[in-house]
């Protein structure tokens, strides 16, 4: 399992140096063919300021992981931190329900593995991209994958 100091260096080293519509579709796409490839049941979900440029729903998954997929990126333009970050972070400082310290309702919040910030240097978090349909640890680790293979970082 990752440390916050770990996953907070992942965001240090996977930002974009722009991110407009063909980016988060290129994005989406890159992401879409590594999950077929692999027989992956995950929905994957790309956004920009709030706007979702590019969403796929792979066999095997189901509404619930729209709902998780959309719970999880609240979370990041919350925060500005990936969902899996926010999670250990507060794993690290005593664990307990994230929601009840955060006062976040769970219905609409998750601080799970799973969604990346896309963050522009220079600008900061713009939108987020994510997973959902493995275990949050996989969900996290697929998205840092396909972003190392994508910014060939």
């Amino acid at each position: 399992m990752a440390t916050s100091q770990e996953l907070a260096a992942q965001e240090e080293r996977l930002q974009f140096d722009r991110f407009d519509n063909d980016t988060a579709i290129a994005l989406g796409q890159r992401m879409l063919t590594a999950a077929r490839e692999r027989g992956l049941p995950l929905v994957i979900s790309v956004r920009r300021n709030g706007q979702r440029l590019f969403h796929a729903a792979l066999p095997g998954t189901s509404a619930d992981n729209d709902a998780w997929v959309d719970r999880k990126a609240r979370i990041v333009d919350r925060y500005g931190h990936s969902s899996y970050y926010m999670g250990m972070l507060n794993e690290e400082n005593g664990g307990g329900s994230f929601e009840e310290k955060s006062r976040l309702d769970p219905e609409l919040y998750a601080a799970h593995g799973g969604v990346f910030p896309v963050i522009v240097r220079g600008t900061g978090p713009i939108g987020t991209v994510g997973v959902s349909g493995l275990p949050q640890e996989e969900d996290h680790a697929f998205v840092v994958e396909q972003l190392e293979a994508f910014l060939g970082g």
